[in-house]
């Protein structure tokens, strides 16, 4: 009969009882002083402090905390830095390469040179073998060559 449904409330017949409210009293507020950390090895001196309430509280003294000096930024930053000395190391690559580049087209200049002397040199040995008067005398072809005087396309030799 007062069992439960399925939203929390009891069915049926229900008593009631009386209900009580406890309201707290509240307290009054205080007014302290905040904590200040003392520094280890020097002892301030001891003060006395008057609370508006009328109550006095005794305690040291603190000299107010100096915060630390700001560290100035260096004017130039490590990136900066960094990039300034990857260009360095570029130009010197490329001064490299530049010289690399100069020498390969300074010995493809020689070499072609070269190969230019060596065929001026044996074409010419081949031409003295060719038409020099030795080895012509032993059974070689002899042909004299005399004028011939060509008149109105006709050659009369």
């Amino acid at each position: 009969m007062n069992e439960p449904t399925p939203y929390g409330r009891t069915t049926g017949h229900q008593t009631t009882t009386a209900v009580h409210v406890h309201t707290p009293t509240p307290l009054a507020p205080t007014h302290t002083a905040p904590l200040v950390p003392v520094q280890p090895g020097t002892i301030p001196a001891v003060a006395s402090v008057v609370l508006p309430d009328g109550r006095v509280v005794t305690g040291y003294a603190v000299a107010p905390v100096q915060p630390e000096p700001v560290v100035a930024k260096p004017v130039v930053s490590r990136a900066a830095v960094n990039v300034a000395l990857g260009g360095v190391g570029f130009l010197a690559v490329c001064g490299g390469l530049l010289l690399l580049t100069t020498f390969i087209t300074a010995l493809t200049a020689l070499v072609t040179q070269l190969i230019t002397l060596a065929a001026v040199v044996f074409g010419g040995w081949i031409a003295v073998q060719i038409f020099s008067g030795r080895g012509h005398g032993e059974g070689g072809t002899t042909v004299n060559i005399r004028k011939a005087v060509i008149k109105r396309n006709k050659f009369y030799g």
